[in-house]
């Protein structure tokens, strides 16, 4: 079918995870070992065991543009013990994924997919200094920080990817996994980050809730029955330009389609806005400016 490219006619970057987070978050059904992670299937109950190479070949297959490899990524709040044993074990499982993909690029394979390892290591310091130093020291086309939105709060968090980022590649993409709000975009891109990826955008836009340059709005609110202007006045996508919140209010109260759809594309449109605002302001060296109207605008 042309891999997902071809299969979906979609012509710019595909990223694919490796099946750490979704071993993570169905732990009930998952066993850990040193070579990988057996887990029973949520949906038909079938067994699958991946490992560092496996699923390297799985994304070989599916033909991303970024492939991430096996990590051990753990829940929030955790003992010590098991924090050392993440970083070691995905520290083993990043030289297997290094070894595997430079052999298989020797062989004329892969070379125009880009692979990313996975700095784990919670909450602690030195744990996080550990796993930054041994990932950042192999060969990788870009590094991200894992095992993070998982349960702490969000000043843990910013203090977390503060420290790890200064062990990091300044001249390599530092990626962010499953972060976040916009607060957090805007935070963690000034503490070094430039990629992200989060459900955030899509979910919270199916359940009623609109990102805007003023906050949040909760479009099912009884209050904007009768608001004919505009969700976001400032936002150039097809939504804003075109639709009322009177509408779209009606519209998620009628549960019809058309609103997860409109909400959808409005909540992505206002992320990747952002960002682009925020490549901007770094690239005309005034983002410090850009973060105080970013939060005025949110207490006005």
């Amino acid at each position: 079918m042309g891999k997902l490219h071809g299969f979906t006619k979609f012509p710019k970057s595909f990223l694919t995870d490796s099946g750490g987070f979704q071993a993570f978050s169905l732990s009930d059904n998952v066993k850990i070992d040193e070579n990988g992670i057996t887990f029973r299937s949520h949906i038909d109950g079938s067994s699958h065991y991946f490992t560092p190479k496996k699923v390297l070949d799985i994304q070989y297959n599916l033909g991303s543009d970024i492939m991430m490899i096996l990590d051990d990524l753990v829940a929030l709040p955790a003992t010590q013990e098991r924090i050392k044993a993440s970083i070691e074990r995905t520290t083993r499982w990043a030289e297997e994924s290094i070894n595997y993909h430079k052999a298989n690029q020797k062989e004329g394979k892969a070379l125009e997919q880009n692979i990313f390892a996975i700095i784990q290591g919670g909450t602690d310091k030195a744990f996080r200094e550990k796993s930054a130093k041994e990932l950042c020291a192999l060969d990788y086309d870009g590094f991200a920080i894992g095992g993070l939105s998982v349960g702490e709060s969000n000043k843990d968090m910013y203090e977390t990817v503060e420290w790890t980022t200064q062990f990091m590649p300044e001249d390599k993409p530092r990626y962010l996994m499953g972060v976040g709000t916009p607060e957090d975009l805007v935070e963690n891109v000034s503490r070094g980050v430039d990629m992200f990826d989060c459900v955030m955008p899509t979910r919270n836009a199916r359940n009623g809730t609109l990102f805007t340059s003023y906050g949040k709005v909760n479009i099912k609110a009884a209050r904007f029955k009768e608001d004919n202007e505009p969700l976001d006045p400032e936002c150039g996508c097809m939504v804003c330009q075109t639709y009322s919140k009177a509408y779209l209010n009606h519209l998620f109260r009628a549960r019809e389609i058309t609103y997860f759809r409109l909400g959808t594309i409005h909540n992505l449109y206002y992320y990747l806005d952002l960002m682009k605002q925020m490549r901007e302001a770094i690239l005309e060296n005034r983002f410090d400016s850009f973060k105080q109207e970013f939060y005025r605008k949110r207490e006005s």
